[in-house]
């Protein structure tokens, strides 16, 4: 049995940000397609929650979700929990992130 998946606020402002994103600049078949990739990394995470690489400047760790998206999230060993933090679309400015973290 795989970790705890909790979602922050954040998590859930930014996943459907994201879908906005995508749906304005795609279309709904990309929206769905973002939504299964997203299914499948947060099961892979729940089964190696140390799949993400380290984050030592915002002590978390990130996991590359597409090319346009990565997910941070922390990693909590002794009660197996993730707590997601934000979907952070990889063409912002990489220093907007303090403001989610």
């Amino acid at each position: 049995m795989g970790c705890k998946i909790n979602w922050q606020p954040t998590a859930y402002t930014t996943f459907y940000e994201e879908i906005d994103f995508i749906n304005l600049k795609w279309n709904n078949k990309e929206v769905i397609k973002f939504m299964e990739l997203v299914d499948v990394n947060l099961e892979r995470l729940s089964n190696n929650p140390l799949l993400g690489k380290q984050e030592p400047k915002y002590n978390l760790y990130c996991l590359v979700i597409s090319k346009q998206t990565t997910l941070y999230y922390k990693y909590f060993q002794e009660n197996s929990i993730i707590e997601l933090f934000v979907f952070w679309n990889n063409s912002k400015n990489p220093d907007g992130l303090v403001g989610f973290l």
